[in-house]
């Protein structure tokens, strides 16, 4: 998969545990650690963005 594709799912991937994990707060779930690592595959996904826009 190239680099670009992937940076790019991690983002869509990110965002949308980053939500569940939000709405998990008051929905029964385990929203703490679904957040986490939402917001670890989002930063990820802007890391790999924004490395490929300087290279």
């Amino acid at each position: 998969m190239p680099e670009r594709r992937t940076g790019t799912a991690l983002s869509v991937v990110g965002a949308v545990l980053t939500v569940a994990g939000t709405a998990m707060y008051v929905l029964p779930g385990p929203g703490l650690p679904v957040l986490t690592i939402g917001l670890v595959a989002l930063t990820a996904g802007w890391v790999m963005a924004a490395s490929r826009r300087r290279n």
